[in-house]
């Protein structure tokens, strides 16, 4: 049986290159640096990997006896965990010069419009790589997709499902941008017959529908398919609210967040995403589904929707989470006098009260600042959770009039506890 690596098994596009490379018969191994691939994926073997770290000597040595080596690994913009040098051209030029040894064919999933005059990073580095490996003795093919849309979501699909899914509102935004899309299946169909040597080395072609929209209306399709209502008003947003969201983004990408909504995202908005799709079509007979047929091959469940709306609800429940504790706890520590005052008029002793007060203030700040490092959000909520329950806790020892107070701040505790909960359960990766 012919083997194949997948690289960036474990996300949207190589999750279903995996399934369809499987199907045309080959054996096949998922790489990747997320280990939780193996318990989402258990069907398939997995390496786990830090591509970025792999040297021509290793490439070659992981491709021994792999016939088919498919690159869905990628990155949208630099970050706490990416380079897109790395990731686009560094792991390309060793990855080009092992499979020319090797004699494995490389299947480059790259993105429609590259070009290194790009105005975006993500373009020029993608265009960087393609070169590399269009230049080298590699067997190689490039497929470059436009929008993809699948049953799952993620990154600029996701953010098009939560924009569409807004109660009562939808903006009016990228109104003159063409977009085309293209269907998460014939993204994987073209992978896999670019499996079979027929597809010549050295074919790049786009992987589109025939057609492009503007966002506009690819953003009311959306709803439709969603089935939410139709929107009653609609803002057109200025550019400066654009830019701004997408500066907050990029400064949180530096914590490990990987939002849709960056500058480089802007960009290829602003520009539009546009392919064409005869190429690839002369040479397959393949024509990718349009965008009204894509829709209609999954139908929206109520999950879609809740997972939707869900989309934009975690990222504001974890800043209010922030704001919240980082606020408790500067007020406890600028107000101690009066904070260990309650504590001693309860009956506790003044050392241990104003050990209490200022504890519970710099745990309250370490716990709003930690919440926004990605990596440390789940443990960040659930921590939250457990002081409040300390709170409550101690609360009921030392202080019980507090549960009578007729403004309930001890009550009031609950709805936090709540709501880093809601933060906890749903911090996961793709």
């Amino acid at each position: 049986m012919p083997k194949a690596i997948v690289l960036g098994g474990y996300g949207l596009i190589g999750a279903a290159c995996m399934a369809a490379v499987t199907e045309a018969g080959y054996d096949v191994t998922g790489v990747g640096r997320n280990a939780k691939a193996t318990a989402r994926f258990p069907q398939y073997r997995w390496k786990h990997l830090d591509l970025t770290s792999l040297r021509t000597d290793q490439w070659a040595a992981l491709l021994q006896d792999v016939d088919v080596v498919v690159n869905a690994s990628g990155a949208l913009q630099d970050g706490a965990h990416d380079s897109l040098c790395q990731i686009h051209v560094d792991v390309v030029r060793h990855l080009a010069n092992a499979a020319a040894q090797t004699q494995t064919r490389v299947i480059q999933i790259s993105a429609a419009g590259v070009s290194q005059e790009a105005n975006t990073a993500f373009f020029r580095t993608k265009a960087e790589g393609d070169a590399i490996l269009s230049n080298s003795q590699a067997n190689h093919v490039i497929l470059r997709p436009t929008l993809v849309l699948g049953r799952e979501s993620y990154g600029g699909s996701a953010l098009l499902r939560a924009l569409a899914a807004l109660p009562v509102i939808v903006p009016r935004v990228f109104q003159s941008s063409q977009i085309q899309t293209v269907a998460l299946a014939d993204v994987a169909h073209a992978v896999a017959l670019s499996c079979d040597l027929k597809v010549p080395s050295g074919t790049i072609a786009d992987i589109t529908e025939p057609n492009a929209q503007n966002f506009d209306t690819l953003l009311l399709r959306t709803r439709t398919w969603l089935g939410v209502s139709p929107p009653i008003w609609r803002p057109t947003l200025p550019r400066w609210s654009l830019s701004l969201t997408a500066r907050c983004a990029d400064a949180l990408s530096w914590l490990g967040w990987r939002a849709p909504l960056r500058s480089t995202s802007l960009a290829v908005l602003d520009t539009g995403i546009t392919g064409d799709p005869l190429p690839w079509h002369a040479l397959t007979n393949h024509t990718c589904h349009p965008l009204a047929e894509t829709l209609e091959s999954h139908p929206a469940t109520a999950q879609d929707r809740t997972a939707a709306r869900v989309y934009l609800a975690l990222p504001l429940a974890i800043a209010t989470l922030s704001l919240f504790w980082l606020l408790s706890g500067l007020i406890g520590l600028i107000q101690t006098p009066a904070a260990t005052s309650v504590l001693t008029e309860a009956g506790t002793r003044p050392s241990f009260a104003a050990f209490a007060v200022i504890g519970g203030g710099i745990a309250d700040i370490i716990l709003g600042a930690t919440i926004l490092i990605r990596r440390h959000t789940r443990k960040a909520a659930i921590g939250m959770i457990l002081l409040s329950g300390a709170y409550l806790l101690g609360a009921a020892l030392l202080t019980p009039a507090l549960y009578a107070d007729p403004l309930g701040p001890m009550v009031k505790v609950l709805p936090g506890m709540t709501l880093a909960a809601f933060v906890a359960f749903l911090m996961d990766d793709r």
